[in-house]
C-alpha cells in the first residue's frame, strides 16, 4: 500500500495523533495527513485530491450531526469516507452509510477493530459495528436522504449556514459571491427538498445534526 493516502479529520489534535499512530504501525508505508476541520480538509483536497480514504469525525466547530459528511460526498463523491465519531447511535450510523460513508467506528472500539474496519474498506467493503442492521432505516429518513442526495456542495453549504441561523448576506459574504447568488441557492434547496420555506429547510438540517431524524429507526 505504498501509495495509499489517508486524511484523519477531527478537531481534537490528540485523538487524530493517536489514530494516526495507530493506523501507521498497521500500514507502513501508508501515508497520513491531518486536517483539523471540515475546511482545512477542503482546502488540501482542493490542493491535492488523490486521497484514498477520509476519516471523519462528526462533530466539529461549524459542522455537527452528518451535515459535514453530507457537503463531502457531494464535493467528493470519489473519496471512500469512514466516520470515526463518539456517537453509537444505530440510527446515526444507519443514516451515516445512507449518506455514502464507507464505514462507521465508534470511537469506543479497540484499535484492532479501528484498523481492520480501515483495511476492509480500502479494500473496498463497508464496515459497521456487527451488531448494526442496515436494513432498519425508516422510510421516511430514506426519502430525506434522497433529497439530500440530490443538492451540488455549494447547496449543501448553503443549507448548512441557513442551518446556523445567517442571513442571505452573511451567506453570500462568508462564500464571496452575490446576495442574489444565494437566493438563487436557497430557491434551489427547497425545491429540491420539497419544502416551502427557508424554516422547513432549517428544521431538516437541524434534524440531521440532532439525529431526531433517524430516531423512529433505532
Amino acid at each position: 500500500m505504498s501509495s495509499t493516502r489517508i486524511v484523519i479529520v477531527d478537531d481534537h489534535p490528540l485523538f487524530r495523533k493517536a489514530l494516526n499512530q495507530a493506523l501507521a504501525a498497521s500500514l507502513q508505508t501508508a501515508e497520513i495527513i491531518e486536517a483539523g476541520s471540515l475546511d482545512e480538509l477542503t482546502a488540501k483536497l482542493a490542493a491535492d485530491s488523490a486521497v484514498d480514504l477520509v476519516l471523519l469525525d462528526l462533530s466539529m466547530p461549524g459542522v455537527q450531526g452528518l451535515s459535514g459528511l453530507l457537503f463531502l460526498r457531494a464535493q467528493h463523491p470519489e473519496i471512500p469516507v469512514v466516520v470515526v465519531s463518539a456517537s453509537e447511535d444505530p440510527g446515526t450510523i444507519r443514516g451515516a452509510i445512507g449518506f455514502g460513508a464507507s464505514g462507521y467506528v465508534p470511537k469506543s472500539q479497540p484499535v484492532d477493530r479501528i484498523r481492520t474496519a480501515v483495511r476492509k474498506v480500502l479494500n473496498g467493503e463497508i464496515w459497521v459495528p456487527p451488531d448494526v442492521d442496515l436494513s432498519a432505516q425508516a422510510k421516511e429518513a430514506s426519502e430525506l436522504v434522497a433529497r439530500l442526495s440530490t443538492l451540488t456542495p455549494q447547496q449543501v453549504r448553503v443549507l448548512m449556514m441557513l442551518g446556523e441561523g445567517l442571513l442571505n448576506k452573511q451567506i453570500a459574504y462568508r462564500l464571496g459571491v452575490s446576495e442574489a447568488t444565494i437566493k438563487a441557492h436557497v430557491s434551489a434547496i427547497l425545491q429540491k427538498l420539497g419544502v416551502d420555506s427557508r424554516t422547513q429547510a432549517v428544521i431538516a438540517i437541524n434534524k440531521i445534526d440532532s439525529g431526531d431524524w433517524q430516531r423512529a429507526a433505532s
